[in-house]
C-alpha cells in the first residue's frame, strides 16, 4: 500500500529533513520529536524520513532515522522540483542551492505522494529543518 492510498485511522506522516553538514543525529532526532509534538502526532505515525537523494546516505541522517526504526527515503531533484509548487516556505539560499523554496517541505510532499498536503510547515533548529506531510484525505 502506498502512502497516498486510503488508510484507516490517522494518515501516515512523512518527515522531510534538510540539514547542514556537521549536524549530528541527536539534533535531527530532537527536531523530529519537536515536529511530531507540534502536529499532535505520535511517533508510530511516522512512515518515512525523506531528504534530497545526495544527502540520504549521510551518517547523521541514517542514525536519526534508525531512532524511529526507519531508513532515509531519498528524493530526486526532479521530484523535489515537482513538489515545489506546494511548498509554502521560501528560503532564498535553498532556492539558489536546491531550486526549491524549502528542501524539508518539498521532500516531505514528494515522498508522501502527489496528492499530499503539509501537516506542519518547516520548522528549524540550528542545523536542520523539518516539515511533515500526509496523503490527502481525498486521495
Amino acid at each position: 500500500m502506498g502512502l497516498d492510498e486510503a488508510v484507516s485511522g490517522p494518515p501516515p506522516l512523512v518527515a522531510g529533513i534538510g540539514f547542514r553538514r556537521g549536524t549530528d543525529s541527536a539534533e535531527i532526532v530532537a527536531l523530529l520529536r519537536r515536529a511530531l509534538d507540534a502536529s499532535g502526532a505520535q511517533a508510530p505515525r511516522l512512515a518515512a524520513i525523506a531528504t534530497a537523494d545526495d544527502r540520504a546516505g549521510e551518517p547523521a541522517l541514517r542514525e536519526a532515522a534508525r531512532a524511529f526504526a526507519l531508513a532515509p527515503t531519498p528524493v530526486t531533484p526532479e521530484a523535489l522540483a515537482a513538489a515545489d509548487t506546494r511548498v509554502i516556505t521560501r528560503s532564498a539560499r535553498i532556492e539558489r542551492v536546491r531550486g526549491v523554496g524549502s528542501l524539508a517541505e518539498a521532500a516531505a510532499l514528494a515522498a508522501a505522494g502527489p496528492a499530499s498536503r503539509l501537516v506542519l510547515p518547516r520548522i528549524a533548529s540550528a542545523g536542520a529543518t523539518c516539515a511533515l506531510a500526509a496523503p490527502s484525505p481525498s486521495a
